[in-house]
């Protein structure tokens, strides 16, 4: 039987750094999440870990909608999660996420 997806509460946005990435978690599970945009109005959730070899996301380069793994340079689209370069070449975890009453959100 599948499993209902809720939204669970996640970091406060004010946590959060604009054109940067910060690290949040719920329970055991490790997120990345970004806020980017021109206002910093946008805000992406993806899994803190690189599918490359599994170093935390968060300690990388961000820039636009590119995340960089800080291990071996491998590139991700935050939006996708699409490796966009080597050695990555699996996709990382994104999640469907919102801001309410100043917390951001992610569909879980």
């Amino acid at each position: 039987m599948p499993t209902e997806k809720h939204w669970q509460d996640l970091i406060t946005f004010d946590a959060l750094e604009k054109d940067w990435v910060t690290s949040a978690q719920i329970g055991k599970r490790h997120f990345a999440v970004y806020q980017t945009g021109d206002d910093g109005d946008e805000v992406y959730v993806s899994s803190a870990l690189c599918s490359h070899a599994g170093a935390e996301l968060c300690d990388g380069y961000f820039q636009g909608h590119l995340i960089e793994c800080p291990l071996h340079q491998g590139c991700f689209d935050i939006r996708t999660g699409v490796a966009v370069s080597a050695p990555a070449v699996r996709p990382i975890k994104c999640f469907e996420c919102r801001v309410e009453d100043g917390v951001v959100q992610v569909l879980l």
